[in-house]
């Protein structure tokens, strides 16, 4: 996959590492000369362009008509912006992800704008905070269709009501389907015949507006009973 990255401050500079890591080709157009010399350092010569991304001839010289993926993480929403419009309007590139540097400008971030993905750092927190307090123990895997439906690890409680149970006997919350049991560190697949054991890892995938009645069905009955 051949990905560019606008912008090689740290949240640029970290995505090309690790991409480049994982085996795809990534190119970073950076223009502050201070940031290029670090890039340099850290990135093979072939890995960076000097320019301004907002800029067409540059983002061509960057081999955009070529690229899987666009990424527009600069420190300058207007800047990202442009560069998303370009990327989807005028270089039809498949996948456009943006960075939102003020939560307040959030709402520009949309297809309109040429932007499949926006990455607000403040919704992301706040989103972890509230899965974290209304989840317990639950560990959101991969987020599919847009954040609709979600593929998450949940261990069962000792005291849950489903352990001992068959699949089939189980209530399971609609749109849920248990993908994967670990066990004693084994993957089973599960079958209605399966029984649930205490400590289980269960992996799931479930609809986001079902998460908490997944996680209510797998956590201490007696504490549930309790409160």
């Amino acid at each position: 996959m051949y990905v560019i990255i606008v912008g090689g401050g740290k949240t640029g500079s970290q995505l090309a590492s690790q991409l480049v890591k994982e085996g795809h080709t990534v190119r970073v157009i950076e223009d502050r000369q201070a940031v290029l010399e670090r890039l340099k350092e850290e990135l093979s010569p072939q890995a960076i362009l000097a320019g301004d991304g907002s800029s067409p001839k540059v983002l061509e010289a960057a081999g955009i008509e070529r690229a899987n993926v666009l990424a527009a993480v600069t420190g300058e929403d207007e800047t990202n912006l442009v560069i998303t419009t370009l990327a989807r309007f005028e270089f039809n590139v498949p996948r456009v992800i943006a960075r939102v540097n003020n939560p307040k400008n959030a709402w520009l971030f949309n297809s309109d704008m040429g932007v499949d993905v926006a990455l607000n750092q403040a919704d992301i927190l706040a989103r972890l905070i509230a899965e974290e307090m209304s989840l317990g123990d639950m560990m959101t895997l991969l987020k599919l269709r847009r954040g609709e439906y979600s593929i998450v690890e949940e261990k069962v409680h000792p005291n849950a009501n489903v352990v001992g149970k068959a699949l089939k006997d189980i209530n399971l919350p609609p749109d849920c389907v248990f993908v994967a049991i670990l066990r004693h560190g084994q993957l089973i697949i599960p079958r209605g015949d399966t029984v649930l054991e205490p400590v289980d890892e269960i992996i799931a995938l479930v609809h986001s507006t079902q998460l908490a009645n997944l996680a209510g069905l797998l956590v201490d009955a007696q504490a549930s009973l309790g409160k």
